[in-house]
């Protein structure tokens, strides 16, 4: 097959990565608008089960990202002006620009042609001519599917919190929250780390702290002196690191939560954040878009040939409407999380009363769709005693076994002495 990947990010890269793995044949272009080792952002986050799956894929980018990778177990908190950790499961933190990296080349390496500063205005453009196969991998703003924004039937949500990504040279060895009361409202930081030398916070708040704050009207630089202050004690005085210049405005966003009603049209397929968005505050964005590119491959697997017959046009056909089934059915579950999620946050005020400690066990439990509807102390003293009853239950599930076993071995030798004359 002939593909044209327009969007560098890691699920294009990624998919033609896989591709070239399951034939070499496939003549694969990855076009990226920016230049090489240009991207947003700082870290991104994702759990162990991804590492499984993409060492399924291909074993040598996994273990290259594993190995460039930072890990932590730990949860931490600053609530006003008092610390509490929870143990969770292991997490791991690495650079976005090491990341694209790391797939760059090894897509170079196994032949796949990797244009960078390449941006494609439209599937009239003449790189995509002749190309069995059409991949938008361009984000949430994609061109190539706001070209056909009946078709796809893509509906966006704005969040109503602003939010703004930042860098620290600050290195956490948890994933940290603070949180902060201040005459105008809460206002709070998610960090973690991602490499030796860096870390990642992203700040959010309400509008009315936003602006109570002035923090619509300030340049960059005043911004960040400002929430430096605001976190001085999650920093330990290290500085916060923006994207712009010093004296032009802070890059406050609103999250844009992105479904499509269908994936494709034609030999042309939406991936990654041109298919979809999840909340930042569930931390599975990059996670999702490389599921993304693992089952779209796995879809492509079967359709025989190259070329643009009946027959192929028909296979493809079935091989993209399959993938875009199948991902929008495993999304729901995420897409869920990531709505209360924001929610969670979007009503903050009506968790920060409690303790510290009990505060943070209801952000743990944010994606219940539960937990909005129940009085906070109630449903934390419900979700502690059913915590309690599920380790009885999974004692008494170990427990057992073993028992049955002590007893059966102990009824067999008295058996045995019994039938030997030495028992009492």
């Amino acid at each position: 097959m002939k593909i044209a990947c327009v969007g560098g990010g890691p699920a294009g890269l990624y998919f033609s990565i896989l591709m070239k793995r399951q034939d070499p044949s496939h003549d694969i272009t990855v076009y990226e608008r920016n230049p090489a080792g240009s991207t947003y952002g700082w870290g991104v986050t994702y759990w162990a089960g991804l590492l499984d799956k993409l060492r399924a894929g291909d074993p040598e980018s996994a273990d290259a990202i594993g190995e460039a990778s930072v890990r932590w177990t730990d949860g931490a908190a600053i609530v006003r002006d008092e610390r509490t950790v929870h143990r969770g499961d292991e997490g791991f933190g690495i650079g976005r620009r090491r990341m694209l990296t790391l797939l760059a080349e090894r897509a170079q390496a196994l032949g796949v042609r990797v244009e960078f500063e390449h941006a494609i205005s439209g599937e009239d453009a003449p790189e995509l001519a002749g190309a069995d196969l059409i991949v938008a991998a361009d984000g949430v703003n994609s061109v190539l599917r706001e070209a056909h924004g009946d078709h796809f039937g893509a509906e966006v949500t704005t969040g109503r919190n602003p939010y703004i990504w930042l860098g620290t040279t600050k290195v956490f060895d948890s994933f940290s929250f603070a949180f902060k009361e201040t005459e105008h409202g809460w206002i709070w930081c998610y960090a973690y780390g991602f490499s030796g030398e860096r870390s990642t916070c992203v700040v959010e708040c309400s509008p009315e702290t936003w602006a109570g704050l002035g923090l619509g009207t300030m340049g960059e630089a005043d911004s960040l002196n400002l929430l430096e202050k605001l976190f001085h004690d999650l920093l330990d005085g290290h500085p916060l690191i923006g994207r712009s210049q010093a004296d032009a405005a802070a890059r406050w966003l609103h999250f844009r939560t992105l479904t499509n009603r269908t994936w494709h049209r034609g030999n042309l397929v939406l991936l990654g954040d041109a298919a979809h968005t999840t909340h930042y505050s569930i931390g599975a964005g990059t996670t999702l878009a490389l599921e993304d590119a693992l089952a779209l491959a796995d879809a492509l697997r079967e359709v025989s040939g190259a070329g643009t017959g009946a027959g192929a046009g028909r296979s493809l056909d079935e091989a993209l409407s399959r993938y875009g089934r199948r991902r929008r059915a495993e999304l729901l579950s995420a897409q869920s999380a990531a709505r209360y999620s924001a929610r969670w946050y979007e009503n903050l005020p009506r968790y920060m009363h409690l303790e510290p400690a009990r505060m943070f066990a209801l952000l743990g439990q944010r994606h219940s769709p539960l937990l909005p509807y129940v009085p906070p102390q109630l449903y934390y003293r419900l979700d502690k005693a059913a915590g309690q009853l599920e380790a009885l239950r999974r004692l008494k599930r170990w427990l057992g076994p073993r028992l049955a076993r002590t007893v059966q071995a102990r009824t067999s030798q008295t058996r045995t002495r019994t039938r030997t004359g030495t028992g009492a």
